[in-house]
């Protein structure tokens, strides 16, 4: 299994019966320019060459030959797109998704979209971002004039490793992943595929013949994108021929390897928080950032939304008060809900789901003199459960049904107070992978590649850690019930630029007599 990250590959050997047998992590440089924050870049050697040394120091950490390998999955971070010529030579870097130039072109791609009334806006979100692939294929040709003569196509980074290992070299013959294109290219299969020629032309002339440029075999991930060749083989010190199922995005495969299932939801929680989950209707679900048939698990529809920052947030309150925010969570687990008197919008970084705005700033009510950093951290982790919920709500809404909130990333691994909160908060029980589940969701394609096991659920069942499990404590639920109609109250009433006149003069003798109890 191999999860290719912002500023490292991971590779971990697994085994059907034994489990994870060893990994190995290498890193490769992260381009970025000091007089343009928004630079984020690169390059496809350099994923290559750590690919290879991380693979073969896994199977050294294992101790197994890699004449045994079975299979090999690949996900990845996106959009991370690079544009190549002939031969599926890359013109240029990667756009890693965290190259944020192309903020302009999402902007044109948006309100083109919605002037021409095209739909497949709606199916992410409404709101076209620079962290994906026509925007930033776009900043690419505008800024390239003298390479643009020599482009022939356009590939997520999922797809573009995989197609390297297999030695395909006809960008027409490339396994596409539809997690990638679905949730980052507007790909919708009810749609047509692609936005139409005429819209992407619309935007810009420069797109002219670029929709044609991105046909391929557009594929969920338990279809077989091609075998690992020989050159490739001995780089990676493994046999030739083994298959390479079409890979996905990380935070889609890291859901099924915390053990994703029909009614769950996967908060994959960092330094922001990806939300994951999946659904048998493939239902718009307005604010949502991608609905995508079979981006998860491909018998499904997978559902991605998100809190642009939430550990970022964790740490700032920390580096202000001189500390690190594991110090500050120390201190935080006698709390009572809504106890601090503060409620706090956690628009630090932007909203990502359900209002799409990023020009949105970090709010917080309550604020008295004694205050300190602890009260500040346990009323940023209450934002960020409140948040959640109007995410869960949305989607439950709109046919997707939440029973349980599985609570990946390494923050959950670390701070029990932020699942009591989110249990309470959310009132589901709240579910915490016991191990390790980084590059496992690869390693169950692999092995699902390799015909180890018959379906998804039996790799889950088989590989997937235990979970400690946090349930809603029903005086907590009610507690923050009320004040979750305050924050509801104020998410939309701050948030939604033409929002109706909002009463507000009641939320700070609310929140003060809800901490007086």
């Amino acid at each position: 299994g191999v999860d290719f990250g912002t500023l490292s590959v991971r590779v971990s050997i697994f085994d059907s019966e034994k489990g994870r047998l060893g990994s190995s992590l290498a890193e490769y440089p992260l381009h970025r320019k000091k007089n343009d924050p928004d630079y984020a870049t690169q390059s496809h050697a350099d994923h290559m060459a750590a690919l290879a040394a991380a693979t073969k120091n896994a199977l050294a950490a294992a101790q197994i030959e890699g004449a045994s390998i079975a299979a090999i999955a690949l996900d990845t971070t996106g959009s991370s797109v690079v544009p190549v010529g002939e031969g599926m030579e890359p013109l240029d870097e990667y756009y890693l998704w965290c190259d944020h130039r192309s903020w302009r072109e999402a902007a044109e791609i948006t309100a083109k979209a919605h002037e021409l009334g095209l739909e497949a806006i709606k199916w992410c979100g409404g709101v076209y971002s620079s962290e994906w692939g026509f925007s930033k294929l776009l900043h690419w040709l505008r800024h390239n004039p003298d390479k643009r003569q020599h482009f022939v196509s356009a590939f997520e980074h999922c797809d573009m490793v995989a197609a390297t290992l297999c030695g395909v070299t006809d960008p027409k013959q490339v396994y596409r992943s539809i997690c990638a294109m679905g949730h980052k290219w507007m790909w919708n299969e009810s749609l047509g595929g692609l936005p139409p020629e005429d819209f992407l032309t619309s935007v810009d002339p420069l797109f002219a013949g670029v929709r044609d440029k991105l046909q391929g075999r557009y594929a969920t991930s338990d279809q077989i994108a091609g075998h690992l060749t020989p050159y490739w083989a001995e780089q990676l010190g493994l046999r030739p021929g083994i298959p390479i199922p079409v890979g996905a995005f990380d935070a889609h495969w890291d859901a099924v390897g915390a053990g994703i299932a029909l009614g769950d939801l996967v908060n994959v929680i960092g330094t922001s928080t990806c939300v994951i989950g999946i659904s048998e209707k493939a239902e718009l679900i307005p604010g949502v950032c991608g609905v995508v048939n079979g981006s998860v698990d491909p018998r499904y529809t997978g559902i991605e939304a998100g809190l642009s920052a939430v550990g970022d947030i964790f740490e700032s309150i920390a580096r202000r008060a001189g500390t690190t925010a594991g110090a500050l969570a120390k201190n935080i687990d006698q709390y009572k809900p809504g106890s601090t008197g503060l409620l706090r919008l956690t628009w630090d970084n932007g909203d990502r789901t359900v209002l799409v705005n990023p020009e949105l700033g970090g709010v917080t009510l309550g604020w008295h003199l004694t205050h300190t950093a602890e009260d500040e951290l346990f009323a940023a982790i209450e934002g960020t459960a409140f948040h959640t919920r109007i995410i869960i709500d949305r989607m439950q809404e709109h046919g997707a049904a939440v029973d349980r909130v599985i609570n990946g990333g390494g923050i959950p691994q670390r701070n029990a107070s932020l699942n009591q909160i989110y249990a309470d908060v959310l009132n589901k029980p709240i579910l915490v992978p016991q191990g390790d589940v980084t590059s496992l969701g690869s390693a169950i394609f692999a092995f699902l590649a390799a015909g180890v096991f018959p379906t998804l659920e039996a790799a889950q069942e088989r590989l997937c850690p235990q979970h400690r499990v946090f349930q809603p404590e029903p005086a907590n639920v009610a507690l923050y019930n009320e004040i979750f109609a305050i924050y509801r109250k104020l998410y939309f009433g701050l948030g939604c630029r033409n929002a109706e006149p909002v009463a507000i003069g009641d939320v700070l003798p609310q929140l003060r007599a809800i901490a007086a109890r």
